[in-house]
């Protein structure tokens, strides 16, 4: 992971998830970039047509992105103190998903901050983001102030491609820790009664040993739509640093319906968490 993307909301007084970004970066020495997003202008038009409401939401942009661009300075200082050196800054003026959408095809991880006390609809884009987005995501709670020091990583798996696709992508990371824990939750198969052939086996554990991880297995004896519970006390109990699971929505036509487990996690998790689609 050399490239390293972090979304804020806000330019004028640094969340803590851009430190935690900064921090990664500099344990894994890659290169910082921050985003902040204008809202596009028609997104902030009023129902009805009023003469000169255009005129001054694109002023009120304007004004917004000179003040965002003047924030650069800023955001590489708060990365320099965090010991990462390369640093750049970014401001987009458009929909958030677009721009993470094709800023992806550069970068290898995005980092984001679920909102404090989050409502379900702001959960629920937070998860469309993770499953559009293109690339890993660690998602920051709010308010989060520990360092990323990875003593600890917790793997989600129950056999799934979305689980294997999310511990493939940690590697870098996972290959850090200190202890890595293996939750094993209730196997989920990814095909239907009507699929034929013979999908090749995975053995997770050999997989990791072969990359120089050892786990330590812990099986999670709870029914799938408790998963996500069960993963984040399992997680918290023994300390982990990092929850890494896959990311799925109840249904392949409109994956932006999260599954259960994974707005669990968004929801509630008090640790960041790396999720894959």
């Amino acid at each position: 992971m050399k490239d390293i993307l972090v979304h804020t909301e806000n330019f004028r007084d640094w969340s803590p998830v851009v430190t935690y970004a900064a921090a990664l970066a500099a344990t894994l020495d890659a290169r910082l970039t921050g985003l902040y997003v204008c809202a596009s202008p028609t997104v902030m038009m009023p129902p009805y047509d009023a003469p000169g409401i255009m005129a001054e939401l694109l002023e009120e942009v304007r004004e917004l992105e000179r003040d965002a661009s003047a924030a650069g300075n800023s955001f590489a200082t708060l990365a320099s103190q965090a010991g990462a050196d390369k640093a750049a800054w970014q401001v987009a003026t458009g929909y958030l998903r677009g721009v993470l959408e094709r800023m992806s095809n550069w970068q290898d991880l995005l980092v984001l901050e679920r909102p404090a006390d989050a409502p379900w609809g702001v959960v629920s884009a937070l998860g469309n983001i993770v499953l559009t987005a293109g690339l890993p995501c660690i998602v920051v709670p709010s308010g989060y102030r520990e360092a990323p020091a990875l003593n600890c990583i917790a793997l989600a798996w129950n056999g799934s491609a979305e689980a294997i696709r999310a511990i493939h992508a940690a590697l870098p990371l996972v290959v850090r820790a200190g202890r890595v824990l293996l939750l094993q939750g209730e196997s989920r198969s990814d095909f239907s009664l009507g699929d034929l052939g013979w999908m090749p086996p995975f053995d997770i554990s050999l997989y990791l040993q072969q990359h120089g991880v050892h786990v330590e297995p812990r099986p999670l004896a709870t029914h799938e739509n408790e998963a996500g519970a069960a993963l984040l006390d399992a997680a918290s109990r023994r300390g982990a640093d990092l929850l890494v699971m896959g990311a799925w929505g109840r249904s392949r036509l409109s994956e932006w319906i999260l599954g259960g487990a994974t707005h669990h996690v968004l929801s509630h998790a008090a640790m960041p968490v790396f999720m894959r689609h």
